[in-house]
C-alpha cells in the first residue's frame, strides 16, 4: 500500500521553510523536495503555498532572498534565514516542542 501524502497542519508550514532553510541557502523547488525527502514522502508542500508563505516570510524578515545560478545553470531565487529568522525559528520549535508533548500527554491518557 504507498503512503499518502499528508496537507500540512494548519501552522506548520512557516515552521517547516524555516527549519528546512536554517542549514543553508535553498531555492524554492530545493526547499519543497528536502520537505519531501525528509518527511518520507509524506509532507508535500505544493507551489500554491510554498512561494506565498516565502514572500509572507520575507516579508516579515525572517528570510532574505538572492538571485544565483542554480545546480542546473538556471537563475533562481535562494532563501536564507536571517538573524531575526534564527531566533524566531528557536521560538517556534519550543512551542512546537510543548504543543506535541501536550497532545502527546491527551492521547496516551
Amino acid at each position: 500500500m504507498a503512503q499518502e501524502k499528508s496537507d500540512l497542519l494548519q501552522g506548520t508550514l512557516d515552521l517547516l521553510l524555516l527549519k528546512t532553510i536554517a542549514p543553508g541557502p535553498l531555492h524554492g523547488y530545493g526547499i519543497a523536495q528536502r520537505i519531501l525527502l525528509t518527511s518520507q514522502e509524506v509532507l508535500q508542500v505544493q507551489q500554491g503555498s510554498l512561494y506565498p508563505a516565502l514572500h509572507r516570510l520575507e516579508r516579515k524578515s525572517l528570510i532574505t532572498s538572492k538571485w544565483k545560478e542554480s545546480e542546473n545553470g538556471r537563475m533562481a531565487k535562494f532563501y536564507s534565514l536571517t538573524p531575526t529568522g534564527r531566533k524566531q525559528l528557536n521560538a517556534e520549535l519550543d512551542q512546537w516542542r510543548r504543543y506535541t508533548n501536550a497532545i502527546s500527554l491527551v492521547l496516551e491518557s
